[in-house]
């Protein structure tokens, strides 16, 4: 959806300011950083709808950032940018709770695509948890504080 806010993690400089300058573009907020504890530190300090995330990095790699994103428990999901050969690492993220991966170099259009059916996942998965905490507040009114303090 535009004018969703975008987490670029990569650690190919000029690849993501490139992919932030080309998604700005396109009506969507970016944030470009370029490593795995950059990443973990935006989530924690800001609301991000999608990470589009690099899985070969220096330090914390993708694999170990996404566990990290997971551990947090936001909504926020995770779209996975791998090279040719680390296809198997990019199925394995998807099996860790990643939304979907491209393989690069990709094309604007193909990533924009995949993030719309990112974003469409977070919402539906929040409007999901929205409901269950108002059927939960119905169901006992008492506890009303507690659900929505979670």
């Amino acid at each position: 959806m535009i004018g969703s806010k975008i987490l670029l993690v990569d650690d190919e400089v000029i690849f993501a300011k490139n992919m932030g300058r080309l998604l700005d573009a396109r009506g969507y907020g970016t944030l470009t950083v370029n490593s795995g504890a950059e990443a973990i530190r935006s989530l924690e300090n800001e609301a991000f709808d999608v990470v589009v995330l690099d899985l070969k990095m220096p330090g914390m790699d993708g694999l170990t950032t996404l566990k990290e994103i997971k551990k947090l428990g936001l909504f926020t999901q995770t779209l996975i940018l791998t090279g040719h050969g680390s296809i198997d690492s990019a199925l394995e993220a998807v099996k860790l709770g990643a939304y979907d991966y491209l393989t690069k170099p990709c094309q604007i259009q193909e990533l924009v695509a995949k993030i719309e059916g990112a974003w469409d996942k977070k919402d539906g998965l929040q409007k999901r948890d929205n409901q269950e905490k108002i059927r939960k507040v119905v169901e006992s009114p008492r506890d009303a504080f507690w659900v929505f303090a979670k």
